[in-house]
């Protein structure tokens, strides 16, 4: 069983801040895969996650929700944000670029689509809304060595 970071979220700010050490820890050919209801927070991490990777809070970070695949250039090679809720299995990602968005980092809402296209390597975020508010509880498991880092 791979070594597992449980953490309890009390607000967006911490879930910023957790996308922020993820940010900063991952490297081209990474797989970060968010799991949760919906109103988790996991368009949060992501939008953070990619803001603290182009050093742009400001960065405008819209949902893939529609275009279920969204594409940026990060100082350290290029990074896509999929939104898999409206697909129905693996077939369909060859034509969102899968493969060559694997190249660079890729972050998955809903990777529960991927199938037999799921990363073994990957990091894996399940994020549960606590009582009321922004508050969550995450469960981190992946990444190896690299976990501890993302413990704050």
């Amino acid at each position: 069983m791979p070594e597992t970071l449980t953490l309890r979220l009390p607000d967006l700010a911490a879930t910023e801040a957790l996308a922020a050490r993820a940010a900063a820890l991952a490297r081209p050919g990474d797989a970060l895969l968010l799991e949760g209801p919906l109103g988790a927070g996991k368009s949060a991490f992501c939008r953070a996650f990619l803001r603290a990777a182009a050093g742009d809070p400001a960065l405008e970070v819209p949902s893939p929700s529609f275009t279920l695949v969204q594409g940026y250039e990060l100082p350290h090679g290029p990074a896509h944000h999929y939104d898999l809720y409206r697909l129905s299995g693996p077939e369909e990602l060859e034509e969102l670029g899968w493969e060559e968005a694997r190249e660079g980092i890729v972050l998955v809402e809903w990777p529960d689509r991927l199938g037999w296209l799921m990363p073994e390597d990957a990091l894996r975020i399940a994020l549960a809304p606590l009582e009321g508010g922004d508050a969550r509880a995450a469960r981190l498991f992946g990444w190896g060595a690299r976990l501890a880092g993302l413990a704050g």
